[in-house]
């Protein structure tokens, strides 16, 4: 070899042996993911906003990083708001705007497993067709996990493994009892593909929390993760027996957190439709206890989830986000909010959530009023994983990284909802809901973010206006690509 093909060569091992240090530092400097997200928790349910309510992990998570006051969800309900967070797009974009559920089992109706097989709570699920945040994650090296509640479909095409996660335990619907792991008597949990009792009698929280732990144990460090935990609290249980049926279920020792109630049951004024004359029901007082257990113990669970991260010295450089699903249910707190979940009145549709990431710039101890939604996550999670969104997929989203470090305001103007007959539009600081009954009105949010005040009669132009917007969008929803399961095409 002559002395100038051997300079060549070490020219080039050195060249590649650099390209390799720097891909492998680039790698390791990607962001974790670690996506929190609570199931019916209410606008002013966090602990640090004097409800109340014990959340330290939460209360934590907003004094190290970013409160969010203007955030919102794609739908007042469980199913589309999930399908929502996970691709980016609106619900009547993505396929899935409308609950993928039984309505028997709410009349008191046990399912046999033949019957159950063919209803469309076991057949129904995201349309292949549509690209979700572990897929693009997945296939840039992230490692990626869920744990908890899917609500995207049960058949083994649409389950979170055959969608862009390596590891799935938890329950596939919009709800179960915490410690039977069934849905109104049907056993719902899963293990990746396959359906398992093996943990049953034990709290789902517990499983979750024990799940995570264990995928970052055993995780290869030098991948980045992406970690899922959709908690199924505080959501009510989803149990024929109408006193589990009326309340959450939570553990005694978090019942024991908060102070002693006089009654713990009644019977109800009417039969009840599971259990007639003789039903037994939780009290009010009850229910709301027994909600803010149900939190207190998921917030304990997060809480263990961190000092998992923060014992490998990865803590910092993990995006951490929090925010309910929807609005809170029965024993929540939406003050100073309109409405509950189910409504598209702000309590069903703005939540809070917290965003942690010092190693981002996100800030410490921030509150941040500017518009923002769950369509902002994919397209958020991608930018800060240095990942390209595909080309072919019309995201409804934006990054948030410069609205969250008070670098520019919001690209965000508009956001609207559609519940069937119902729909919703915000337009800047201006609301207009249509909730039929003739329960409709325009709003200025700024001014009135409890709705109290329908400007329609002294504002007919802003009106006008905001019509206008709502009319592009529901033409821009009509035009697109139709996706299963509920569109024909």
């Amino acid at each position: 070899m002559t002395r100038h093909s051997t300079l060549r060569t070490v020219s080039l091992l050195f060249g590649l042996l650099l390209f390799s240090i720097f891909k492998i530092a680039g790698e390791e400097t990607r962001p974790n993911i670690l996506l929190i997200v609570s199931d019916d928790q209410g606008y002013n349910d966090l602990g640090f906003l004097g409800n109340g309510i014990i959340t330290p992990t939460l209360d934590r998570i907003a004094a190290e990083g970013t409160y969010l006051t203007n955030f919102y969800v794609t739908w007042p309900a469980c199913t589309p708001s999930r399908g929502s967070l996970l691709t980016g797009r609106y619900p009547q974009r993505n396929g899935v705007y409308d609950m993928i559920r039984n309505e028997a089992p709410d009349y008191g109706h046990r399912y046999t497993p033949a019957e159950y097989e063919v209803t469309f709570e076991r057949i129904g699920g995201m349309d292949l067709r549509e690209i979700l945040l572990p897929e693009l994650l997945q296939e840039e090296g992230y490692a990626t996990a869920i744990y908890g509640k899917w609500d995207l479909g049960s058949l083994r095409r649409f389950l979170p493994t055959s969608r862009g996660f390596d590891d799935f335990y938890g329950f596939v619907n919009t709800g179960v009892d915490y410690y039977t792991h069934e849905r109104y008597g049907v056993p719902s949990m899963y293990r990746n593909e396959t359906q398992t009792e093996e943990d049953k009698g034990t709290y789902c929280t517990t499983l979750f929390e024990r799940e995570a732990l264990r995928f970052l144990d055993e995780r290869d460090p030098t991948r980045p993760f992406f970690l899922y935990l959709p908690f199924n609290a505080p959501h009510n249980s989803s149990s024929l027996d109408p006193l589990i049926r009326s309340t959450i279920q939570a553990p005694q020792e978090f019942k024991d957190m908060y102070p002693p109630l006089e009654k713990e049951t009644r019977i109800p004024s009417k039969p009840h439709r599971y259990g007639g004359e003789d039903a037994m029901v939780a009290t009010t007082e009850a229910r709301q206890r027994d909600f803010r257990a149900s939190v207190t113990c998921m917030d304990a669970s997060i809480g263990r989830v961190l000092e998992k991260i923060e014992s490998t010295g990865s803590l910092d450089n993990t995006i951490i986000i929090f925010f309910s699903d929807n609005g809170g249910g029965g024993g929540s707190d939406n003050s100073p909010l309109r409405g509950k979940k189910g409504h598209l009145w702000e309590g069903g549709v703005r939540v809070p959530c917290l965003i942690r990431w010092p190693s981002g710039k996100v800030p410490a101890g921030s509150v941040n009023d500017q518009f923002l939604t769950s369509l902002e996550l994919l397209p958020s999670m991608l930018a800060a994983a240095k990942i390209d969104p595909p080309d072919d997929v019309t995201l409804d989203g934006h990054s948030w990284w410069q609205t969250l470090r008070h670098e520019s305001a919001s690209p965000r103007s508009v956001m609207c909802w559609q519940r069937r007959d119902h729909i919703a539009i915000r337009w800047n600081d201006w609301k207009w809901v249509d909730m039929g009954d003739n329960a409709l009105g325009l709003f200025n949010l700024r001014n009135d973010p409890g709705e109290s005040k329908d400007l329609t009669s002294s504002e007919p132009e802003k009106l006008r206006q905001i019509l206008e917007k709502l009319a592009e969008w529901q033409s821009q929803m009509t035009a697109a690509d139709p996706r299963g399961p509920f569109r024909d095409y």
